[in-house]
């Protein structure tokens, strides 16, 4: 069947994901082949000390993205998608949404981005014996309540991103497992929240007297496969603002990036691991058991079918060194020479595989946002040299490709040091990793194990969340996610893996030690700047 009668007869799968800088639209046919894409770029607010997305932008970013999907595929087989019959939604993960019985906003959205947390996150990760992030939704709800804010009191539903529009779309108040593991700590053998942890909770706000209990405000928990709701009138206008799509698409559970992340790099099997390197960057690995400790480094969240997976998530990725790439930009066009962002990225990556293996020297923090693994609240960019420093630009680049892995690898090697957790190979995934060589190399030279791209990684989440949508309608011809991955979609998909030389491990080594050892230079001028 050629592609514009599938097409038209709606056996397509649509999945859309709101990343931290662009939301991003995949069409796939059965088979999980991508039919065509749309995006629509976005950026977060600073807004009286608060990362966030006002509800508007929201919403007509996610129409805008439908709308640039519809477009491209009418350009390419010159046909309207008036029908899809599964489909799915991801976000970024973790922050807050809270909402009264009227599904009205009642405090700005907090996206994972906020560290305004510490004494909720310290104090339920001691109650717990868990490691509760800075960024999850559970820490920010009892930071409002430490606050005595009043809009608490009102509360009826506190959720995540992928959530709150899924319940657009459907009206259905459900979540992915593995999206609400950025929520609540997660029984990964009853597939939901941890009952103790959740009557701790109770115990614990038990005399402020609220009208509500934790049980009953947070999202249902739905593992990969089942059916999460479907498609309503107003959910599908909401979409298609020119009222082409119907109603009747059946919803996958909505997920968050950290799961689609891994279905998009097949790395749901235990033992198997993932980074996501965007904005933000996180790696995960699949784990066969749980962590003989916890650790505040480490995040313990789930698959999207409810496996256990340990994570190390640093908030600040790529976004001090893409701005540095601007300045680069800047300095073209003032020259006068027109050059692609693509051109311009391929040139400034691929020069710094010419830098010294420990950067000559130089130091990067790349600290737009506070950072939970290096202990700093509060996000200052900030770039160090000593006069002795082998001041190039190969170094200059490699230095800040180094600092966008740096936490991350404080993360992963307390799980190889201290659990003895073994990586056998690492997928990687996101804009780090599109100049070929590069990104790939410095991420094996991390952590000293061979690290491979995908072919498909490019399409990263938005192609994840539409292969959960497909996984619905075929979750009973598999025994699991794992296997309907490995046979229907990664059986012939092809991909590069390399593994970094000796002399690039010792290398990122040095700069790792330089790194923490200046941490506290970074501390200071954090603190210097805010009097």
């Amino acid at each position: 069947m050629e592609v514009r009668q599938i097409i038209e007869s709606g056996d397509i799968f649509l999945g859309i994901e709101l990343g931290s800088t662009r939301i991003k639209a995949v069409l796939t046919d059965d088979s999980g082949l991508v039919l065509g894409t749309g995006i629509h770029d976005w950026e977060n607010s600073f807004i009286d000390g608060i990362w966030t997305y006002p509800i508007d932008e929201i919403l007509s970013g996610i129409s805008s993205c439908y709308k640039s999907l519809k477009a491209d595929i009418k350009e390419k087989y010159d046909i309207t998608i008036k029908q899809v019959k599964y489909m799915g939604i991801s976000a970024m993960m973790h922050g807050y949404m809270a909402f009264d019985k009227d599904m009205n906003l009642l405090s700005p959205f907090q996206t994972w981005r906020n560290s305004n947390t510490e004494i909720a996150a310290g104090e339920l990760s001691e109650d717990f014996k868990f490691n509760i992030p800075l960024r999850w939704t559970i820490a920010h709800l009892y930071q409002r309540i430490l606050d005595k804010e009043e809009h608490v009191r009102n509360i009826d539903f506190v959720t995540t991103l992928s959530s709150y529009i899924h319940y657009m779309l459907t009206g259905e108040k459900n979540i992915g497992i593995g999206d609400a593991s950025g929520i609540f700590p997660i029984d990964s053998v009853d597939n939901n929240y941890d009952e103790k942890m959740l009557s701790i909770f109770e115990e614990k706000i038990k005399d402020r007297n609220y009208p509500w209990k934790i049980r009953e405000i947070l999202p249902k928990v739905m593992v990969a496969g089942e059916c999460a709701g479907v498609l309503t009138k107003s959910g599908a206008n909401l979409l298609d603002k020119d009222g082409d799509l119907m109603e009747g698409s059946i919803l996958c559970p909505p997920e968050g990036d950290a799961g689609t992340g891994m279905v998009a790099t097949n790395s749901i099997a235990k033992g198997t691991g993932n980074m996501s390197a965007g904005t933000s960057m996180f790696a995960m690995l699949v784990l066969d058991k749980k962590l003989n400790n916890y650790y505040e480094e480490i995040d313990m969240v789930t698959t999207p079918s409810g496996d256990p997976v340990a994570m190390s998530h640093a908030n600040n990725g790529t976004g001090d060194l893409n701005a540095w790439v601007g300045l680069f930009r800047e300095f073209s066009k003032l020259l006068g020479i027109n050059v692609s962002d693509g051109e311009l990225y391929e040139k400034l990556y691929t020069n710094s595989l010419k830098g010294s293996a420990d950067c000559g020297n130089l130091m990067a923090f790349g600290y737009f946002s506070g950072e939970g693994i290096t202990k700093l609240n509060e996000g200052r960019p900030l770039f160090l040299r000593s006069p002795k420093s082998d001041f190039n630009l190969a170094n200059f680049m490699r230095a800040h490709l180094y600092s966008s892995l740096a936490a991350v690898k404080v993360g992963l090697d307390i799980l190889t040091e201290k659990e003895n957790v073994k990586i056998k190979k690492m997928m990687g995934h996101g804009g780090f990793f599109k100049t070929k060589g590069v990104g790939q190399r410095y991420l094996s030279a991390a952590i000293n194990a061979p690290v491979e791209v995908l072919e498909t990684a490019g399409e990263g989440g938005a192609w994840g969340i539409a292969l959960l949508a497909l996984f619905t309608k075929h979750a009973t011809e598999y025994k699991g996610l794992d296997e309907f991955l490995k046979k229907r979609i990664f059986s012939n998909n092809s991909g590069s893996e390399i593994m970094a030389e000796e002399k690039d491990v010792d290398g990122f080594k040095l700069f790792t030690q330089r790194y923490l050892k200046a941490v506290d230079i970074e501390r200071l001028s954090v603190e210097k700047f805010a009097e």
